[in-house]
């Protein structure tokens, strides 16, 4: 593998920024990140493979923690082909790592999908996968959004190891509602097997929420969606991860599923390492021909989301994360923080800093490049240049 040179380009490493510098990549990982000052080109090795960037961003790669499809495949194909092109085809978009994110269904067919989509984790050919998550089934019937009622389930611990053994240990998330009976239990066994819990699709009380929190349930899923809201005699949910900085939340900055004007409140309330920007990203976004399909049912692109034809009910995003970090800088969140939501942040939470999300020595080569226009030029994984520059 040759080392890679990529010169004059401004660096957002996830600590810091680096104007017209250069990132050094040697084995697939990060070997240097130099300023001008420390930079000589007459040191750059003769077989060394270089770029001129010209002025353009280099970050860290996107890591989308919850999108169910892209380019019409999807996690409810239920096989491992359809993950691999995911795979293939966010690496498009600068996405270096996901977590393929499942619908509940009905214990038997989630069992042979989690199967399924685990058979594709070590033979990504695009981006990563970081782990499953697992929207569900241990959510509240009254915040089902699209998913369907007969697929949730009150927690069951049989069931909790069962969908555990189905993708060999290879949960990196899940979504609960922290008011269900028995959740106390649920929540200790998956924190001891490495699972992050997430409250989402709840109906429950800002005591709930505190009585989650105690219990070890720390991320928050879409926050602001599906989720009880903020009242004066009772925070709720919404409220009790506001009120609450050190809970990390998942945020959906399309212009649509959060008012622009909520997320610079909620950077008021929480250190912005604690926000997570995720597309939430369904099967037929950037689908080009052909019947759109979601979860099961046709559906149609109204703007920016996805409703289900049967009905006009919202459907879920078409976001990408790039566009996600354009909308963010365009509302006033700065260029690094924005990067941050997109790359360092979702590393943190799903415990895989000391491996990615960030440009610094020793970690793995995962970088995007972009111009000002936000049109992703280059995607490199694991050193391994995925998406050839184009100016």
């Amino acid at each position: 593998m040759k080392t890679i040179y990529l010169t004059n380009a401004n660096i957002y490493t996830g600590i810091t920024i680096l104007k017209n510098s250069t990132l050094i990549i040697k084995d697939g990982k990060i070997d240097n990140v130099l300023s001008p000052k420390r930079f000589d080109k007459d040191k750059i090795p003769a077989d060394a493979i270089v770029y001129n960037l010209e002025g353009k961003t280099i970050s860290p790669g996107f890591i989308d923690t919850h999108i169910h499809g892209i380019g019409g495949v999807g996690t409810e194909d239920a096989s491992a082909e359809a993950v691999l092109e995911m795979s293939l085809k966010l690496a498009e978009f600068g996405v270096t790592g996901f977590c393929p994110t499942l619908y509940p269904q009905e214990p038997e067919q989630f069992i042979k999908t989690i199967k399924e989509v685990t058979k594709a984790i070590g033979k990504e050919k695009g981006a990563k996968i970081h782990g499953l998550h697992l929207e569900g089934p241990f959510i509240s019937p009254k915040k089902l959004g699209v998913q369907r009622k007969e697929s949730i389930s009150e927690v069951d611990i049989d069931l909790m190891k069962r969908l555990y053994d189905a993708a060999d240990g290879n949960i990196a998330l899940m979504t609960v509602a922290p008011e269900l009976e028995n959740m106390r239990e649920l929540a200790h066994y998956c924190i001891k097997k490495g699972i992050i819990l997430s409250a989402g699709h709840t109906d429950g009380t800002y005591e709930d929420i505190l009585d989650g929190m105690h219990a070890g349930i720390l991320h928050s899923t879409h926050l602001f969606n599906a989720m009880s809201g903020l009242h004066h005699r009772d925070p709720g949910v919404v409220g009790g991860i506001l009120i609450h900085s050190q809970m990390t939340s998942e945020i959906i900055p399309d212009g649509f599923h959060v008012n622009p004007a909520l997320i610079n409140l909620l950077r008021k309330n929480k250190p912005m390492s604690n926000i997570v920007m995720v597309t939430d990203a369904l099967r037929p976004t950037q689908q080009t021909e052909g019947t759109l399909i979601a979860n099961g049912e046709e559906v149609y692109l109204n703007d920016k989301i996805f409703m289900r034809k049967e009905d006009d009910v919202i459907a879920g995003s078409s976001l990408l994360m790039i566009k996600g970090v354009q909308n963010l800088i365009e509302w006033g969140v700065g260029t690094h923080d924005a990067i941050r939501m997109a790359s360092t942040n979702p590393a943190r939470v799903i415990n895989l800093q000391k491996k990615t999300g960030s440009l610094l020595p020793g970690l793995d080569a995962d970088i995007v490049v972009f111009d000002k226009d936000f049109k992703v030029n280059m995607t490199i994984i694991n050193g391994n240049i995925v998406k050839e520059y184009k100016d």
